[in-house]
This record gives C-alpha cells, sequence and structure tokens, in this order.
C-alpha cells in the first residue's frame, strides 16, 4: 500500500483511478446516468465470476453499494435519517463534476475497493505476529519494574509534602507533629499497601497531575485539563496507577495506558453534551427502556438481555478507582449520577430496604440467570458493603429456586446460575484485594453453590500488558485462590489496536491465570474519536493475530477442565500454553455494544458518509437470547467515527509502519465469533417458562 495514497487530493484520487482503473472512469462518462453506471458495472462484475475468493468479496461488496445507493436509512446512533449516496456520487466524481462536500477519505475507500475487484491489490499476507508482540513490554519486566520503583520513591516524596501541607483532621492518613522526612517516607511505604491511602490521596486537578509526573505534560495538553476542568469534568487518579506511567517519554511506549487518565480534545469539548450510546440505559420512571425492559428504579437496573441483569449498587461502587476516558458510561459523570464524593456514595439507611426490592426483582423474573454486579465498579464498594450484597444475591437465589418447587415443569423460573464482579481494581489498583476481601469471595462462593450458583467471576479490565504488574498479579492469584474465575474486557482503541498489542496483553494475561472475554469496538460518539478504531481493524486482528490462539474442539474441553478444576491456578494455565504450543488462548469475542439491545460483529458496508466514514449494517447475534424487541429492528445502521484514512494516518503519527495494515481496506464484512463454550450458562434439570416477565414492548 502507497502511504501516499492516504493524504491524496480530490484531483490527484482522480488521476490514480483514470491510471489504474481507466475502464471505471470511461464507463461513467459513457453513462448519461448514475444507474446505466451502475448497469455497466454489473456488467463487468459478471465477467469476474469464478475469480479467487478475493476478487469475488470485492464483488459483491460492490454489489451491496450499487443495490443500497439511494437507500434511506435510520442510523441509530445519532437516531437521524440519511439517504446514502456511494455509487451515485462515484459516477458524478469520475465524470468531472465538482464536489467540495465530499472528504477524499471517501473515493480513497472506493478506490482500493475496485482495486481489489480488478486484482490489482493483494495486499502482503500478514506473518509477523510474534516480532510484533515482542514491542511491547509487560509491567512485569525488569527494567519496567526497577524504573516503576523509582517512580514509586518520587511519588511518595511528593506525597509527603502534600500530606504534610493537608489540614483535614478527619483524615486517617496524616502526620504526627514529631516525625522526621525519613520517618514520614516510611510511613507512606506501609501505607501504600492500603487501597484507601491511593484513594485518599489521589491526584483530582491538572497542575496536580504535571506536578506528579515531574512537569512532564505539554502546554497543549495541560490547556485541554484546564479547560476540562472548567466545565466539571471529574479528575482522579491513584498514586499506584501514576507510578505506571512513563514521565520521561525514552523509557517505555506507554500511550495506551496514558491515553486513559489523558483527555483528548473532543472529549473535553464534547463534555457536558455526552449522550447515552447504548440507549436502554435511559430510563424514564415508570416506562421500559430502549430494549423493551421495566425497571424497579433507573438508577440500580440496567438491562437489555431476558437472562442477565447488571446491578449498581447505592454505596462508593458507583465510584471508580479512576476514570477511564473511553467509560461508557460517562454520561453518568457528567449528569454527576456517578462521581468520586465517597462520603456522598455512603450506603444510606434506606439501601437495606432498596436492595431489597432490587432482590425482589430478580425473584420474580422467569427469565433471569445471571448477575453483574458493577458500577462504577463492584470493588470500590467496602468490604461489609459488599458482603450484604452478596449474602442478598445468596438469599434471592435461594428463595427462587425454593419457589420453583411447587410449579410445575414448564412453567418453572429460571434461577440464578451466574453472578459476576465487574471491577478495574486489579489494573488500577489490585490492593485493594485484601484477604478480607478473598475470604467474603470464598464464604459466598460455599454457600451459593448450595443453592445452584455455578459460576463465579471477576470480570476486570486490563487494557495494556504494561498494567500486569507485580501487585496485579498477586491481587489475581488471590481471586483464584477463592475459586473465582477472572476474564478480561479488552477496550479496542487506537493505541491498543496497534499490531501484536492485544495479542501480547492475551499472552500476559493468561500467564497470570486471566481469560479474555471481550474485545470491545469503542462507541463512536464525538468524544470518542480520538480512540475510535473502525471495525475493520477488529475484523482484521481478529483473523490475522486472534487466529494464533485459535484451539480445536479437543483442546478446548481440555481447557475448560482446567479453568474449571478446583485448584485452577495462573501455573496451571502456562502448562497449558506450553504443551499446546500456543502464544494464548482465544477465548474473546470482538464485538460492538450496538445502541439498541445487543452486542455483535455481524455487518456489512453498505456505503460511505460524505466525508469516508463506512455506513455498516449490523445483525444482531442470533446465537444468544434477546429482547423480542429486535423484532421490530431487525438491522442496525451505524455511520462510523472514522475513516480507515484517517485511522491510518493516525497509526502513522504513533510510529506504525501502515504497510503492516495493507489488508484493513478489503475487511468490509464481519460475523460474530461463536461464545466461547466456558461463558455458555449451565443447563437445567428442568424446563423454564416460555413467559417473559418485565417486559413491556
Amino acid at each position: 500500500m502507497n502511504k501516499s495514497l492516504i493524504k491524496l487530493s480530490l484531483d490527484k484520487i482522480k488521476r490514480k483511478f483514470e491510471e489504474e482503473l481507466g475502464w471505471l472512469s470511461d464507463a461513467a462518462k459513457d453513462s448519461p446516468s448514475s444507474e446505466r453506471f451502475a448497469a455497466s458495472v454489473n456488467d463487468m462484475l459478471e465477467k469476474k465470476k469464478g475469480s479467487d475468493i478475493y476478487i469475488e468479496n470485492a464483488c459483491a461488496a460492490i454489489r451491496t453499494f450499487i443495490k443500497c445507493d439511494g437507500k434511506t436509512i435510520h442510523e441509530l446512533s445519532y437516531e437521524k435519517n440519511i439517504r446514502i449516496e456511494t455509487f451515485s456520487v462515484l459516477w458524478k466524481f469520475l465524470r468531472g463534476e465538482y464536489l467540495p462536500d465530499f472528504h477524499p477519505d471517501f473515493f480513497i475507500d472506493v478506490y482500493f475497493l475496485f482495486m481489489q475487484a480488478e486484482g490489482k491489490y493483494f495486499p502482503v499476507k500478514y506473518i509477523g505476529l510474534r516480532s510484533h508482540m515482542r514491542r511491547w513490554k509487560s509491567g512485569l519486566d525488569e527494567d519496567i519494574v526497577d524504573i516503576r520503583a523509582q517512580n514509586k520513591d518520587r511519588i511518595i516524596n511528593l506525597l509527603v509534602h502534600k500530606i504534610s501541607h493537608r489540614y483535614s483532621p478527619q483524615n486517617h492518613y496524616k502526620f504526627e507533629p514529631e516525625m522526621t522526612h525519613e520517618q514520614k517516607v516510611e510511613k507512606i511505604h506501609e501505607w501504600w499497601f492500603d487501597y484507601r491511602f491511593h484513594l485518599s490521596a489521589a491526584i483530582k486537578s491538572p497542575t496536580e497531575l504535571n506536578l506528579f509526573m515531574d512537569y512532564s505534560l505539554s502546554p497543549e495538553t495541560m490547556l485541554i485539563l484546564m479547560e476540562g476542568r472548567k466545565k466539571g469534568m471529574p479528575f482522579f487518579v491513584t498514586p499506584y496507577y501514576l507510578s505506571l506511567l512513563d514521565v520521561t517519554g525514552k523509557e517505555f511506549y506507554d500511550s495506551t495506558i496514558r491515553s486513559y487518565i489523558i483527555y483528548s480534545e473532543k472529549l473535553v469539548k464534547t463534555y457536558g453534551d455526552i449522550r447515552a450510546w447504548e440507549k436502554e440505559d435511559t430510563v424514564v420512571s415508570g416506562e421500559p427502556n430502549a430494549a423493551g425492559w421495566l425497571l424497579p428504579n433507573h438508577n440500580n437496573i440496567h438491562r437489555r438481555y431476558p437472562e442477565v441483569a447488571i446491578m449498581i449498587p447505592d454505596s462508593i461502587g458507583r465510584a471508580c478507582g479512576g476514570l477511564c476516558a473511553s467509560y461508557q458510561r460517562m454520561y453518568d459523570f457528567q449528569s454527576q449520577r456517578l462521581n468520586f464524593d465517597f462520603q456522598s456514595l455512603m450506603p444510606k439507611e434506606s439501601w437495606d430496604k432498596k436492595l431489597g426490592r432490587l432482590m425482589e426483582y430478580f425473584e420474580n423474573d422467569t427469565q433471569l440467570r445471571d448477575i453483574l454486579i458493577t458500577g462504577g465498579d463492584a470493588l470500590m464498594s467496602q468490604n461489609k458493603t459488599l458482603r450484604k450484597i452478596l449474602d442478598a444475591v445468596y438469599r434471592m437465589s435461594k428463595n427462587k429456586r425454593k419457589a420453583n418447587i411447587n410449579r410445575p415443569d414448564g412453567e418453572k423460573y429460571a434461577e440464578i446460575k451466574r453472578v459476576r464482579l465487574g471491577t478495574r481494581l486489579p489494573a488500577y489498583l489490585p490492593v485493594r484485594v485484601n484477604e478480607e476481601l478473598v475470604a467474603i469471595l470464598r464464604d459466598f462462593k460455599e454457600k451459593a453453590l448450595t443453592v445452584g450458583i455455578e459460576q463465579f467471576i471477576i470480570q476486570t479490565h486490563f487494557q495494556s500488558p504494561l498494567e500486569m504488574t507485580v501487585e496485579a498479579r498477586e491481587a489475581i492469584n488471590k481471586i483464584l485462590s477463592a475459586g473465582w474465575i477472572i476474564t478480561n474486557q479488552l477496550v479496542f482503541t487506537v493505541n491498543a489496536s496497534r499490531r501484536g498489542h492485544t495479542a501480547k496483553l492475551r499472552k500476559v494475561l493468561n500467564e497470570a491465570g486471566v481469560v479474555c472475554y471481550y474485545t470491545f469496538s469503542v462507541k463512536g460518539f464525538e468524544e470518542n474519536y480520538e480512540l475510535f478504531t473502525p471495525n475493520s481493524r477488529s475484523i482484521q486482528e481478529s483473523i490475522e493475530e486472534k487466529s494464533a490462539g485459535r484451539l480445536s474442539s479437543e483442546k478446548i474441553d481440555d481447557l475448560i477442565k482446567v479453568l474449571n478444576h478446583e485448584g485452577f491456578s495462573a501455573k496451571k494455565m502456562q502448562e497449558f500454553l506450553f504443551f499446546n504450543k500456543v502464544p494464548f488462548v482465544a477465548t474473546d469475542r470482538n464485538v460492538l455494544n450496538l445502541p439498541g439491545v445487543g452486542k455483535s460483529m455481524s455487518f456489512d458496508t453498505v456505503g460511505i458518509s460524505r466525508d469516508g466514514k463506512r455506513i455498516l449494517r449490523f445483525r444482531y447475534d442470533h446465537s444468544r437470547k434477546h429482547s423480542p424487541i429486535i423484532d421490530k429492528i431487525p438491522e442496525v445502521y451505524i455511520i462510523e467515527n472514522k475513516s480507515v484514512a484517517e485511522y491510518l494516518r493516525q497509526l502513522k503519527t504513533m510510529g506504525e509502519d501502515i504497510n503492516e495494515y495493507s489488508s484493513i481496506w478489503s475487511y468490509r464484512s464481519g460475523e460474530t465469533e461463536p461464545k466461547f463454550r466456558l461463558y455458555e450458562y449451565p443447563d437445567y434439570d428442568f424446563t423454564i417458562t416460555d413467559e417473559i416477565t418485565n417486559l413491556k414492548i
């Protein structure tokens, strides 16, 4: 792929069409209408039948463009009607009409499509995975450990000054008047292993961040952060997480984790106007959400599927250990429903009653079998609060099972089979995983097994192999010792999407005993523009990189036995990887959370917008149960947030060789991957009812 192609002007692109695709230009000039032009192209495509699959795929994509041209669709993320004008615009362009409203990226994408159909664009087969994986450092590498030890010492000295000059008599973390500097340093070393200290000492302003990052932030970055502060954007970074960053910019490439705490200009500009991408999360009291579900209230339960619901408790669990720039509920921080005012988030006296009502909702629902307790962050809740929530889940599950005894087969309710805790703290603040928490998890599992719950999962979020530290590994080992499985969800940002990065993350996580669950495409609103990666790159990564960890059906059976064994540990996973000669296991699914009622990666490209962004037509993942509302919206149209050409230009500024991504142009459709069998719900020994409660379509 010629690197200069992604920078061409309209005139130069037109010249490329004339030079490389002369028959197409001639057909446009000889056709009195776009319809006649389409007929001429269709005639040419007929002659390509019987060509190799690569050319056939391109021809199929062109036919889709022709079929959808002139069609008005409803774009679901922005909820607006748009007219697809891809082929008719190409006809005008090749005839020499002036089209100032169309970006060159529009025609660059079309150019590669026709070059593929002509057999003139054959990207080099990708074979560099292992070398690309070696590019990315792990937080367990000795040199990284040493650098971060120095960071910790520097940060602790700054914390001595901060705490010495902080007047807060209620604060538990304070120095005695007679303490020397050395004693204060020693005291903070002791506090470092207390997660509450990190929350207490968190950095909450851009100027303080710059101080703790050794004044390494650029003036441009500071202006963006200061503007965000004026707009009321929350800012919260713990000393631990700051110690993971390279303030010199020379030791290791930390942009993937840095982009989680350094907000982009687009995010700051749109803050205040951010809307919910997942429309089912927007609830009017007493009304069904976008997926048709009736909920007990609009703050504590989120739901899109019949079988699973998200529970957000009224506790410090509504907060996070830091605010991720790509967080799906950024709009909730915007409206103050989520925040970092921990005192205001402490459970109120009425929480016990509300928790009881939430459990009644689960108990009386016919289809729910899976509870994801999250927030915010489930592990931000205090241990006593988390124990209370899990005890309530246990009692509800017991009651639900008992009530089923009197229901005939075919009318029984789904019983709770899976409990999950959603948390980023193993990456953000691993010292949160203390012995008391482990005991709570172990005790709950022992009780819950007696009432039919079989799956116990900590659902975490590591974004980079740099987040796997000695402390994180210890936290993971503690959780595994309680008999819970740990799964990971990755957000496929631009930084995370670079060749080999996601593969290396899978490897590092697997070796620590974590299995991957989802690789999420970034949602396409403007606040995510800097982070957005086109879905074509997700498909490319899945086919060309993740495939290195795919297993045969027999090996999958072996892996599930290993994971479900009572004594599962990181060592057991390492042995599995070694004996099966795979760098990692491909247990995750690459998906996008559609702004309606579900996840999918089944799509076709049906057109291109004026600014060169692909228009995708999604189909729901029919391998799982959905809200019946999908019968009313069987197809979802989404305009991506960034053109493929702009994405490649962004990679180039990061130092990537975009020739290594050349096949990206050919990925214009996708299919949702099968669910890894570990994530299937266990079967019942009875038949549940077909009745769906708490639903209003």
